[in-house]
């Protein structure tokens, strides 16, 4: 895969100041990252999820082809949704979330694109057209069933606030990743940077949640 490659050091001081500033604002996770490349950083213990009120707002998008789409009637149609935000020129935080959404395509199997969408959306979409994304995506191996969005700036901005993910500037924007349906007020938000297996269990219980909901119609109807 072409990933980004960072150094071990590195790589452990942008997960450690991703997941304690977080809250803060990504620019500051970068910022403490970049003053400690050569500093040691014990990896932090992985975020603890938490329930997260998601409005899917209906502004049109384009996803890396320039094709015009709508976040929960055609990218989620239905499916799990697992939810990251970045922007191409980053070089610390968002390639560590794309590559654990990489690594989470990969251990899914066929699963994206049939019960399962991967969502990345930018969040500059002024510098991030739909051919950037594109160029951004095949250095992670995206594939069907992983896609990107952008669009004008006004409504991916409105999109960002609905998942409670727009900052003024935005460098500054939270590293976060949230599982959640389109028809389901039940979203699950992870501050920083969960693991993989911490993002396959969110799914597998809303895979879980949604036979249950399936069965107890069945049983009702007869």
């Amino acid at each position: 895969m072409n990933h980004f490659h960072f150094s071990a050091a590195l790589l452990a001081c942008v997960v450690a100041a991703g997941t304690s500033g977080a809250a803060r604002g990504h620019g500051e996770a970068q910022r403490q990252a970049a003053a400690g490349d050569h500093q040691q950083h014990a990896a932090p213990a992985a975020p603890a999820p938490s329930a997260a009120k998601v409005v899917l707002r209906g502004d049109p998008l384009l996803d890396q082809t320039g094709k015009r789409v709508r976040l929960a009637d055609d990218v989620i149609a239905g499916r799990i949704a697992v939810v990251n935000f970045v922007y191409t020129t980053c070089t610390t935080v968002c390639p560590i979330t794309s590559a654990i959404f990489a690594e989470m395509q990969r251990k899914l199997g066929k699963a994206p694109g049939r019960d399962v969408v991967l969502v990345t959306i930018t969040v500059d979409p002024v510098r991030d057209t739909p051919e950037r994304l594109r160029e951004y995506a095949a250095r992670y191996d995206a594939a069907e069933g992983w896609v990107y969005l952008t669009g004008a700036k006004r409504d991916v901005d409105n999109v960002l606030k609905g998942f409670g993910a727009y900052t003024p500037n935005f460098e500054d924007h939270p590293a976060m990743v949230l599982v959640g349906e389109a028809g389901g007020a039940n979203w699950t938000r992870f501050i920083g940077f969960p693991s993989v297996d911490q993002l396959l269990a969110r799914v597998g219980e809303v895979r879980a949640a949604r036979g249950k909901v399936g069965r107890t119609a069945q049983h009702a109807g007869h």
